[in-house]
């Protein structure tokens, strides 16, 4: 009646093993470390830095416990560990000054970093221990805000182009395009043409609204064309969302482990960045917008520029970068938007240069904007937002148009290498589609994450140690048995979210202290109906079957709807409460399997063996007198 067959006894000495051997790397700690990776493009890190950092930690009198290679198949990564803080802030100084000769100009960069000390059996079954969240490790936490005019402004301006465009190849004639506001304005000389104008541009432009504005005279007549609200909505979302794949890219490329970026309402992003250190370089890769736009220059303008000089109508002067000052076209030939791929390069010259290449339609308009154009100048601009939250355009460089140009050209005149560089890994990460501004800046120091994992830990290890102890005086044996099935439910618990490498906060850890509460309550109904069935008159054995099938459902619709708060928790949640409600949801699942299956399999292995089982010890059972036997049977009897 109460014996288990051989598979399930293997199959929870299976668990434990799994949550073991999963378990444990998170108590091995980490160690200080020193990551040293290439700063530019053109220069690769081998297995030979090995022994270049420790020749340098040698002659530096400093000891490490040991070095390590990374191949990420891009470029090579160094660690060296360390016994202590100290010793990792003596070691990257000592490093930063053998490697890098010119500080303005440096060649690798030597950043800190903490490395697990889990020993390496275990790491090669993929035993790692969880990473720990922005709240227990310490970093730096932003809340940017995506600017929603730059990006209408950019919208309305290749919309003047489209609608010159569509009114060109449908030999439309107009008066004049302008701009008022966030609105474009059509001139026309004549009614029929303006009615002909709007069919063409209305079936071309389906996001568009297009109103006859008010005339003094018939041959004063406009077209008034505006985004719809529901295409700037849209637009506003696609943008959101183009930044945050860019962000992606750009923190990855920093080595920041586990980032979190997400969407916060309709036009605000939340970076956070556990363990960063060096927050100003952080903030400056990210916040960057490397938006390229390829111009010509206006041949209209004669004689040298300055700042006197009279900019022409449609025209705007870049005054600052190389070549200029000089006065460029507003209309892009390209924008960032086409570009597939940025590499530092040298020039013919061998002078540092950033290859590009572009997509289909990029190297299409490419074509299109330099054919007929050879001897002509063009100009590269990079847009960034400066002080004062104005876009501010760089001239990269001013050049002559050689040859018609295609989907691939360069980027001549960088400099140096490391603006090479630098410039192409912001242009290969994609351009944010608008500026953002930084609204929010939080740092959190690694002291106060340890405080935060030490509190943590000891709220779970208090309440467990109270539910032991309130089991076991309660249940006695089976109150061990009970204890036993809960050690094994935190142990899955972590054990799994170990394997799928969860980032750990402090909502996370709350989540396992609630399933610990959680989970003893399926085995406080255990209890309570096998007490029930002895108090009935049933054989111990009997009463333990019957005890565990008939608490069976009442556990599974007590957890069924708990489990449908957490995925609902899961689903509309965000940030800490997402992270909550995953600790939460596998908590419920681990909770069912070991307070039914593995307690009932202790239970029966202990019991199950003898067969004149007269008692079982499972605390005090309150029997009825004779006469208060006779009247509960009397009561039932008239019921």
């Amino acid at each position: 009646m109460n014996r288990y067959p051989l598979w399930k006894y293997i199959l929870i000495l299976i668990a434990l093993v799994f949550g073991a051997l999963y378990t444990v790397p998170n108590f091995f700690g980490e160690s200080p470390a020193v990551q040293i990776s290439s700063a530019k493009s053109t220069i690769k890190i081998d297995s030979d830095m090995m022994a270049r950092v420790e020749k340098v930690l040698q002659q530096g009198a400093i000891k490490s416990e040991g070095l390590t290679y990374e191949n990420n198949g891009i470029q090579g990564t160094v660690r060296a560990r360390f016994s202590d803080i100290d010793t990792q802030f003596k070691a990257k100084a000592v490093l930063e000054k053998a490697l890098n000769t010119d500080a303005d100009d440096p060649t690798y960069n030597i950043a800190f970093n903490l490395l697990p000390n889990t020993p390496k059996w275990l790491q090669s079954l993929n035993a790692l221990p969880m990473n720990r969240g922005l709240d227990l490790r310490g970093g730096v936490h932003f809340l940017m805000q995506v600017d929603t005019k730059a990006l209408l402004n950019k919208r309305i301006v290749g919309m003047q182009s489209s609608v010159r465009a569509l009114l060109r190849e449908k030999e439309v004639r107009h008066a004049g395009i302008s701009r008022d506001g966030d609105f474009l304005v059509v001139k026309f000389n004549d009614a029929q043409t303006r009615s002909k104008a709007r069919d063409v541009l209305s079936e071309q432009m389906k996001d568009f609204s297009l109103v006859d504005g008010t005339a003094a005279t018939e041959t004063d007549l406009t077209l008034q064309i505006g985004i719809k609200p529901e295409a700037l909505k849209a637009l506003v979302s696609e943008g959101v969302k183009q930044n945050m794949t860019a962000l992606h890219k750009r923190v990855n490329a920093t080595g920041v482990s586990e980032p979190i970026i997400q969407q916060q309402g309709a036009d605000r992003i939340v970076v956070q960045l556990p363990g960063v250190q060096d927050v100003a370089e952080t903030k400056k890769i990210i916040g960057r917008t490397a938006t390229l736009e390829v111009r010509l220059v206006d041949e209209s303008v004669i004689g040298p520029v300055d700042d006197t000089t009279a900019v022409p109508f449609g025209s705007e002067m870049f005054k600052v970068g190389r070549g200029g000052p000089a006065i460029l076209y507003k209309d892009p030939v390209i924008t960032g938007d086409y570009i597939s791929g940025a590499n530092a390069s040298f020039d013919q010259n061998q002078q540092p240069a950033v290859s590009i290449d572009l997509n289909g339609d990029g190297g299409r308009k490419m074509r299109e904007g330099t054919r007929g154009k050879i001897g002509k100048r063009m100009a590269i601009v990079l847009f960034e937002k400066g002080k004062g939250d104005v876009l501010k355009g760089e001239l990269l460089t001013v050049a002559t148009i050689q040859a018609e140009l295609g989907s691939s050209f360069q980027i001549t005149g960088m400099g140096n290498s490391s603006a090479s560089a630098e410039l192409a890994l912001l242009l290969r990460s994609g351009a944010l589609a608008a500026p953002m501004v930084f609204i929010e800046e939080r740092t959190i120091g690694a002291q106060l994450g340890e405080e935060n994992i030490k509190q943590g830990i000891n709220s779970t290890l208090y309440g467990f140690i109270a539910i032991a102890v309130f089991m076991m005086v309660y249940y006695m044996l089976f109150g061990f048995f009970s204890v036993f099935a809960l050690g094994v439910n935190l142990l899955l618990l972590v054990g799994i979210l170990s394997l799928l490498q969860a980032t750990l906060t402090l909502p996370g850890m709350a989540a396992i202290a609630l399933a610990l509460g959680m989970a003893i309550d399926a085995n406080v109904l255990i209890n309570e109906r096998i007490r029930e069935e002895l108090r009935s008159g049933a054989a111990p054995q009997a009463a333990i079957a019957a005890g565990f099938d008939r608490a069976w459902a009442t556990i599974l619709d007590s957890n069924v709807t708990t489990l449908i708060v957490g995925l609902a928790l899961l689903v509309f949640g965000s940030g800490p409460i997402k992270a909550f409600a995953i600790v939460h949801c596998l908590g419920i699942m681990t909770s069912i399997f070991s307070a039914v299956f593995v307690s009932r399999g202790v239970v029966n292995f202990w019991y199950g063996r003898q067969k004149k089982l007269t008692s079982v010890s499972i605390g005090q059972i309150w029997k009825p007198t004779e006469e208060t036997a006779v009247a509960i049977n009397k009561t039932n009897a008239a019921e």
